[in-house]
C-alpha cells in the first residue's frame, strides 16, 4: 500500500492562519507541530499555580526601548 503524500498545501495554510512565518514553519519538529496545531481542547488549559510556576521560572525581562 503506498503512503498517502504530504498535504503541504494544508499544512502551510494552517501554519499561516496561526501566523507562524515558513523560516520557522521548516524549522518546527512534528512533535512542536503537533503541539502548536492540536485543537485548543486537547491542548488543555493551564492552572493558576503551573502559571505562577511558570512566570518564576521565566520573568517577563523588560525591554531597552532606547
Amino acid at each position: 500500500m503506498k503512503p498517502e503524500p504530504t498535504p503541504w498545501r494544508a499544512l502551510i495554510a494552517v501554519a499561516r492562519e496561526l501566523g507562524v512565518p515558513p523560516r520557522e514553519f521548516w524549522r518546527l519538529s512534528l512533535r512542536e507541530w503537533r503541539a502548536l496545531s492540536a485543537p485548543s481542547a486537547q491542548a488543555g488549559h493551564l492552572a493558576r499555580s503551573d502559571f505562577d510556576f511558570l512566570s518564576a521560572q521565566f520573568p517577563d525581562l523588560p525591554h531597552d526601548n532606547s
